[in-house]
Order: C-alpha cells, then structure tokens, then sequence
C-alpha cells in the first residue's frame, strides 16, 4: 500500500485512533493490509475481520508478533496497547473505505487506469488475459485467483502504487448492490460485462435478478467511461440502455465491433480470427482449450485495444498464455497418451455445459472421452433441474464414460440414466478415492479425461491425481 499516517487512515475509514504505548499519529504505514494474520509482516496493517467460523480480533496478537504497524478492529483490545488501533462500526466496510481513498490519492498525481470486470463465467480467465497483456507495457495490478467480493477486490485494489498504470478488478456478485458497491470503491474507467448466467441462480432467486446485479456496473458508469459489452448475450446487450458511457461491443455476431470467426477447436488448442474495428484481422491460436473462452479472449483484446496497446502485442499476449489459471481447463498429456483437462476450480450449468462441449468437440477426432462431475454449488431450488439437465446433456453430446462423485451430484447420473438406454456408461460415486481407482483402472492411451465441479466438490485434487501414471 501506498504510505499513509495513521491520522490520515484513521480519518479515510471513520475511525477512532488509538495510538498505544508507541508511535504517534503521524506514523506511517506502508506494509501490506492484510485480513490474514499469518501473511501480516512488519510495516503491515491487519484488519481483524469478524468471519462465520472465528473472529478476527483473536488473531490480533499473531499480527503484532509478526509486526504489523497497526489493527483495524470493530472494539477496542487494551490488552494490546503495545500497538496502534483503530476502531470502526464495521472492519469490511472499513477495508472498502480504504480502498476507495487509495484509489482517489493516486488518481490525482497519476494516469492509472481502473478495469472492472463482471459476468456469471469467465471473469477469472478475462483478468488473467488482461494481466498478461497489460503487463507488457506497465505495472499492472490484477487480483490473484478469484479476490472479487467485498473483502477480495478491496484488498487487491489495496496493492496499487503511484506506479501502477492499470488495475484490473473482478467484481463479483453477491447480490443487490455487491456490484454497485464495488463499482463505487474501484470508479473503473472501464467496465466489461461478459455474460449472464445461472451461476448463483439459487442464492439470487432467478437469472433476471442476476442480470440486475450485473446491471449495476453500467448503471454507475459515467460519460466519460467506456462500457464493453458481450453482444452474444441478450441480457448484457440490454445494458446498454442503462449507461451514459460510450459502448462497444464483441462477440460473434456480424455486428460486433471487436468480433471472433473462423473457430477451431484442438487437443493443442483454440483457433480463430480476431476481426479489429478497422476491418483489420488476426489469427490467433489460444493455448487455451474451450470456444467460450475466445469471448473472453475478445473482451481482453477489446479493452486492450481501446488503451492504445499495441495489437501484436495483444495477440503475442494471449497466444503465450499457457493457461487460464490452475485448475481452469488446465491440460496435461501424460507420457501414456492420456490427456487430463482439469476444470474444476468452478463450475456452474453453462461453463459445466460448454467445457462438455468441449470434450465432446474432442472425441470426434476418434479418442475416447471421460467426463468426471462432481457438484455445481450455489444453485438452490435449481439444483435438481440443473444437474438432472447436465446429466442429459452428456448423453446427447455423446460422451463415452461418465463418472458422477458425491451424493450432491447424484442428480447428473440419474438423469444420464434416464436419457439414455447406458449399460454401465455411466458411474456413480460417493468418495473420491473410490472414482479415482476406478478411473485408474480403466484409462487407456488416448483417452480425453475432463474433471469439472465446484470447487466445494474437491474434484480439482481428483484431476491432479490422475496426473500421475501407475503401474
């Protein structure tokens, strides 16, 4: 974080300082903030955030002895007077207040520019191809793995210096007014809205509520800022009439002014044709499997493009990328021929649906194909409908071998069942251990192995597992 006195925090977050037995009020701070105790280090600020297990305050002490300068905390701890304090109503709206005021401070002395992200899939994988782009041509912050509620993207946003020319931030929904508020801390110069999904559908009640929380982006976006839409999808299309800023568009339509043809899909990766503004086109070959992630390929280019960056490298960028981020259709060729697509970090209906695809676009090239599904978390009164529906769609897409782990995924196999006349096709599975031996004792050279879940279903370890050869 960028120094400030503790005066100057304390006033930022509407808080009462309390100095302690040393340093004084114009103390500066200029570690890291951290709502971690065991990643505090000396010069750091430790937020003690109250959580569902623990409670921040109780780490207090670990802070101090790992050096931190001062604690933001919701009560005061006058057993820890050896250290600075700083008291709140509310620690996580505190961090946010923080946020926001670093932002404010190193806009006025410099040029940095804010992109907010948000959609229902491919926010992680559109940061991660922004960073690698923007990166290229100036200090570039991007929250780690997925730092986008109002804990992760305030902390990330927190890690901005006066040298940092571009900050790129998830924002994720965690229902009305989560993005609102995000949007308000971040101010994003722009803003990329990339889809509309089911993902959360049960927490939020409907994908048209989820389409208002996304909404809220735009809808907080001024004149002077620049909205880039997915045109593919009807609900983001519609945002558009919610914002002052200027808009463009991408996607695949004849329409879209950043546009993707030409899609081939391959085990070595994902090709098409990047059609630019000015009728200009590239070639580009993600290493990156899956045809959704071109869109996200479109949305990184799209806002690189309108910063000025330079579309070789562009391109240079997310043709390097190796993959999205660990456990993201991340894909490892065994030394036996096996080939292992490990996506199981999240998952809802539509990315569960198009990485099937996926592997299903795969097998036509005569390999076999091996789906293994655990749980899509977080869809309430949609979850019986939704993995009965993922089950059915793997029968259509005509996979070979189905393995269903964990009794909340049961749904998948049973509805496989009912699709289809299987004799055995499809596998069920309470533990992990269980589908791994199976799937070890069955594998063959050549087989495509996809592993998709939520991240609660634990899958992803499955998948690196299935990394190692036995004997």
């Amino acid at each position: 974080m960028i120094a400030i006195s503790l005066a100057e925090i304390a006033k930022a977050i509407d808080g009462e300082l309390i100095i302690g037995s040393s340093g004084s009020q114009e103390t500066l701070v200029s570690g890291s903030v951290e709502t971690d105790s065991r990643l505090v280090k000396p010069g750091s600020l430790f937020f003690a955030k109250p959580g569902e297990v623990t409670d921040g305050h109780l780490f207090v002490p670990a802070a101090v002895q790992n050096g931190a300068t001062a604690a933001v905390v919701e009560r005061y701890l006058p057993e820890q007077n050896d250290i600075a304090q700083i008291i709140v109503k509310d620690v996580v709206l505190a961090l946010g207040k923080l946020a926001g005021y670093v932002l404010q401070s190193i806009r006025a002395v410099s040029d940095l520019k804010v992109i907010g992200i948000t959609g229902s899939n491919g926010k992680t994988t559109t940061k991660n191809m922004l960073r690698a782009i923007l990166s290229q041509v100036g200090e570039t912050i991007a929250p780690i793995e997925s730092y986008n509620n109002e804990v992760g993207a305030p902390y990330s946003m927190l890690q901005t210096t006066f040298d940092t020319k571009y900050l790129v931030v998830e924002l994720g929904a965690g229902g009305p007014g989560s993005i609102a508020y995000l949007t308000e801390i971040a101010k994003p110069n722009i803003g990329v809205v990339l889809k509309v999904g089911l993902a959360h559908v049960g927490e939020f009640g409907g994908i048209e509520t989820t389409a208002k929380i996304k909404a809220e982006l735009p809808a907080r976006l001024s004149a002077n800022d620049l909205l880039i839409l997915n045109s593919d999808d009807g609900y983001v299309r519609d945002m558009a009439e919610l914002t002052e800023a200027k808009k463009i568009t991408f996607g695949t339509s004849g329409d879209a002014v950043y546009r993707a043809t030409g899609h081939d899909l391959t085990i070595d990766g994902t090709a098409f044709e990047l059609h630019w503004p000015d009728a200009e086109v590239s070639k580009l070959t993600l290493q990156i499997l899956g045809e959704h992630h071109v869109m996200n390929a479109l949305a990184a280019a799209a806002v690189s493009d309108q910063l000025g960056v330079s579309r070789a490298v562009i391109t240079e960028a997310l043709e390097s990328m190796p993959l999205a981020e660990r456990w993201r259709m991340q894909t490892t060729h065994r030394s036996d021929g096996v080939t292992v697509i490990n996506d199981a970090y999240n998952a809802s209906p539509d990315s569960t649906k198009a990485a099937l695809q996926t592997l299903a676009h795969l097998g036509k090239s005569g390999r076999r194909t091996i789906a293994i599904l655990g749980e899509m978390a977080e869809l309430g009164h949609a979850s019986r409908e939704q993995h009965d529906a993922i089950g059915r769609t793997v029968v259509r897409l005509n996979i070979d071998q189905l393995i269903v782990v964990g009794e909340a995924a049961k749904l998948i196999h049973m509805g496989a069942e009912q699709e289809g006349s299987w004799g055995g096709e499809s596998k069920f599975f309470e533990a992990i251990d269980e589908a791994l031996a199976f799937v070890r004792g069955m594998l063959m050279a050549g087989d495509i192995v996809l592993v998709k879940s939520s991240k609660s279903a634990n899958l992803r370890h499955l998948g690196d597992d299935l990394l190692e050869v036995r004997s």
